[in-house]
């Protein structure tokens, strides 16, 4: 109890209580002498003590209103393997006690009082959800008022389920809800109000919230559903907190990292294809990337398939088809220089013909065809396909100028026959170059433009 007030003349006054009785309410009086020396006397309230597991009302038929709202302060923790929302709440109940009541004027101007909460009846109000034990601090008071009008705030760390979906992350929303309910009172007994509205209480918790961290607070809506177990009936009041999760640290540490590395990847098809440092390199590229999704793995939530997983994984393959292609095209120039295959028909339609339309390509030459192969368009950094044979189609020429054997000029013949296929190959390892090199600028222009619209909407 607090409270110390003046007394004038030392006047006798008295505070009215009524007190639930079988089949009605009765009234008593408290001797309020010494109230303006000692302040409230607890014993003067005793007989109301008493009756603390008891509802306080003067009938049972008539259902006591409790009015709920609450503060949310903190986000401490989402939980996405469990599926838990851990968060700190202040939790506002208001009801009428009816066995409470007086009048100020005749007891020492008395309007308000601050009661223990032990030794009062207090609502079962829960939350359904919560996963965990009630870990409210002991020594709690509620406030009354000379009307008997009760407030009762306490503090509580809530651990709840909650339906979280992590494909969108960093940019994810989470939806999760807190329904308070009563455990024994049915709607007979209790029904459940608003102290506040929910734009009210949104505000205040925005304001009020002390977590700098992982997660913001975007808004909170309210449901009065009924839930009915077996014949019972109770009442409910559902609210929806939508929280958003701040990207910056993950697209920092991770998105920012591997688009790096990727764009360092896709400039590497500068380097000449039939230059020994491209292979290594893409390499040494690889192995970094491995060693960046190792180290980062412990950002990355621990369940479920997120999007950036998926983007990792597709920049992952993106940089071992580019080393096979290295690999393969690498083999191919040095086949082409040495003994080129025939190039299917097929194969030079589809790949030459249809990648490059403003260019009619010839088919493929038969022996004693002396027409070259087309120009090769190519990416900067190549080398033209004549210096790749450079050495074995001016050796011809020269001998045969020295010479003029017989031998020489039917290998100068044999080179000339070769010359346009060679064209050929090493036209079809630039087109596969220009291509898985364009694929790159795609997968990196969409990359961007998802990160910029998941980040904004």
């Amino acid at each position: 109890m607090e409270g110390g007030w003046p007394l004038e003349g030392g006047v006798l006054l008295c505070l009215t209580v009524s007190l639930l009785l079988p089949g009605g309410g009765e009234a008593f009086t408290i001797n309020c002498s010494g109230f303006d020396q000692y302040g409230v006397d607890p014993a003067a309230f005793q007989a109301v003590f008493d009756r603390k597991a008891f509802r306080p009302v003067v009938n049972n038929s008539i259902p006591t209103q409790v009015n709920i709202s609450f503060t949310l302060s903190a986000i401490l923790e989402v939980n996405a393997q469990l599926q838990l929302l851990t968060s700190f709440l202040w939790m506002n109940l208001m009801w009428d006690n009816l066995l409470i009541s007086w009048n100020p004027e005749e007891c020492v101007s008395l309007k308000r009082l601050t009661v223990s909460a032990e030794n009062l009846w207090i609502p079962d109000i829960f939350i359904l959800e919560s996963m965990d034990v009630d870990r409210a601090p002991p020594g709690l008071t509620a406030f009354v008022n000379s009307e008997g009008r009760m407030k009762y705030d306490r503090p509580v760390r809530v651990t709840s389920i909650c339906n979280l979906d992590i494909f969108y992350f960093p940019f994810d929303q989470q939806n999760c809800t807190l329904t308070f309910s009563s455990f024994l009172y049915t709607v007979d007994s209790m029904l459940l109000g608003m102290d506040k509205e929910v734009w009210e209480i949104t505000d205040t918790s925005r304001n009020l919230i002390q977590t700098q961290g992982e997660w913001e607070l975007l808004g909170i809506n309210k449901a009065t559903p009924k839930m009915l177990v077996g014949s019972n009936l109770y009442d409910q009041i559902t609210f929806y907190v939508a929280i958003r999760r701040r990207p910056s640290l993950y697209v920092i540490n991770l998105l920012v990292p591997s688009g790096f590395l990727v764009v360092i990847d896709a400039l590497s098809f500068y380097l000449p294809a039939e230059s020994e440092n491209r292979a290594p390199f893409k390499m040494t590229l690889l192995l970094g990337y491995n060693v960046f999704l190792l180290m980062m793995n412990d950002l990355l939530p621990a369940s479920g398939t997120p999007l950036i997983s998926v983007y990792f994984a597709l920049c992952l393959s993106l940089m071992v088809v580019s080393l096979l292609e290295t690999i393969f095209i690498t083999y191919l120039l040095h086949l082409a220089t040495t003994q080129p295959p025939p190039m299917p028909q097929w194969l030079h339609s589809l790949l030459l013909y249809w990648a490059s339309p403003r260019k009619c390509y010839p088919s493929v030459p038969q022996k004693g065809n002396k027409g070259l192969g087309p120009t090769p368009n190519h990416l900067p950094g190549m080398k033209e396909p004549v210096e790749l044979v450079g050495s074995l189609s001016l050796a011809g020429p020269r001998e045969a100028e020295l010479t003029g054997s017989p031998e020489s000029r039917i290998q100068e013949e044999q080179e000339a026959q070769r010359q346009p296929l060679v064209n050929l190959w090493v036209q079809f390892s630039h087109m596969m170059d220009t291509l898985l090199f364009r694929l790159y600028l795609l997968f990196m222009a969409t990359s961007v433009v998802t990160v910029i619209v998941l980040w904004n909407t």
